[in-house]
């Protein structure tokens, strides 16, 4: 088995067991059906961007069928964003009126999902913006919203970024103590590095990351923080790709969560048609536990409370292939034997996982399992898998097989493909 990561003061023992979550970004900017960060792209003044405040009404909004897809799906956690960089709030922080309560929605949205999430077994995450392009005390930065305004930037050059952090961490704390066990805090982001010239990013001290952190930690003892506050973290959150390996903190392997979307955006886009498929989706899920990671795999609701159907026919899509292989996928993780070309392995102890993301004609050679496996089979319907080896000194002439070596063993496989997205072979390694 390969090296397995140092252990972090946040509990990370569940979530390498459960490896599949649900990210949900939803806010005001549903309405606007184009992308999560259009306020900022579309440099929308807060005047303008008040109609959606004034008209945001999910009355389809319905968190026990959003929990059962995600269960079905099967995912084990869910993480959702309390309050994006727009700045609106979906519960009733009591530090701000620019909440969802105070729109015509009239109540606190995150309460029943907790709840009805938690009711189908489901673990609480919550994703909080260390940004707001609508709070006043929040300095205008090379992000910000009215960035390219420079009437606007001047009349607001005084903005004292130390009492947002005072805001910032007020609301930490009403999340993080009205909810119950908050099991992951995703903060986002830090970008210190960045310098426009007439503006610095923000980071690690404008948002005071340590005593952050050290309030979140005594309020929530064991839970998972993310990366994004500059003084590291309990689990590395790569971002809209895929890493080449298990990835490593100084040459050492640490805790990880790959974040993507079912699309092209994180936030409803109406227009966005660049849906990955079912077997994209499996496939990367499947990458991700091979390289000892997580998959944290995102819907964007749309403005009445609903997913929408291209993102319920691939939550269902996975979850008919978890259903049957959900075992190859729960408390695995990298493999140190090398998987065959368009395979991938993963591993929960003695049971080995092939994942065959190309269907081979007949045989597949495993090479360093010859005398290690005990019994194969198709994990969709537990049915036999024949394995051999091939005397490392005979010759390839007709149909006799040569030219392998003695320590690869190859299995013959059916013809045709089995029912599923990925087809996996179980292998039940000796001792």
């Amino acid at each position: 088995m390969p090296r397995f990561p140092e252990p972090t003061e946040g509990d990370t023992k569940w979530f390498v067991q459960d490896r599949f979550g649900l990210f949900i970004h939803w806010g005001l900017y549903a309405m606007l059906a184009r992308h999560e960060w259009v306020k900022h792209t579309e440099r929308i003044h807060d005047d303008d961007y008040q109609k959606y405040f004034d008209r945001f009404d999910p009355d389809l909004y319905d968190p026990a069928v959003w929990a059962r897809e995600a269960k079905n799906a099967g995912m084990k956690y869910f993480v959702v964003t309390t309050k994006h960089h727009e700045g609106f709030c979906m519960w009733d922080s009591a530090l701000t009126d620019y909440k969802a309560p105070s729109t015509p929605c009239g109540k606190d949205l995150i309460e029943p999902m907790v709840e009805a999430f938690r009711a189908e077994g489901l673990k609480a995450g919550f994703y909080h913006s260390l940004i707001d392009w609508h709070h006043p005390d929040f300095p205008v930065d090379g992000l910000h919203s009215m960035r390219d305004n420079v009437e606007y930037r001047e009349a607001h050059k005084g903005r004292d970024v130390r009492k947002y952090a005072r805001y910032l961490h007020g609301q930490t704390r009403e999340l993080l103590t009205r909810y119950g066990d908050i099991r992951i805090i995703w903060f986002d982001f830090s970008y210190s590095g960045s310098d426009w010239g007439w503006s610095k990013g923000k980071g690690k001290d404008d948002w005071q990351s340590e005593s952050l952190l050290k309030m979140v930690r005594e309020l929530q003892p064991g839970i998972i923080v993310n990366d994004r506050l500059e003084i590291g973290g309990d689990i590395k959150t790569p971002e809209q790709y895929q890493p080449s390996g298990w990835l490593e903190v100084d040459g050492k392997p640490v805790v990880w969560e790959a974040c993507q979307t079912l699309n092209g955006s994180w936030g409803y886009h109406r227009d966005n048609l660049d849906w990955k498929s079912v077997d994209m989706l499996v496939q990367m899920l499947v990458d991700t536990v091979s390289k000892g990671g997580n998959l944290l795999l995102n819907v964007g609701p749309n403005a009445r409370g609903e997913f929408e159907p291209k993102a319920i026919d691939r939550l269902r899509g996975i979850g008919e292939w978890m259903r049957l292989h959900g075992r190859s996928i729960y408390g695995c993780t990298a493999s140190d034997f090398t998987p065959p070309p368009d395979c991938r392995y993963t591993q929960n102890g003695n049971r080995l996982y092939l994942h065959l993301f190309a269907w081979p004609f007949r045989h597949v050679h495993l090479n360093g399992l010859a005398g290690k496996v005990a019994y194969a089979q198709l994990l969709n319907d537990a049915s036999e898998i024949r394995m051999f080896t091939v005397d490392p000194h005979q010759q390839a002439q007709n149909t006799a097989m040569g030219g392998i070596s003695a320590d690869t063993l190859t299995l013959e496989l059916p013809i045709q493909k089995p029912p599923a997205t990925v087809p996996v072979v179980e292998l039940f390694l000796k001792g």
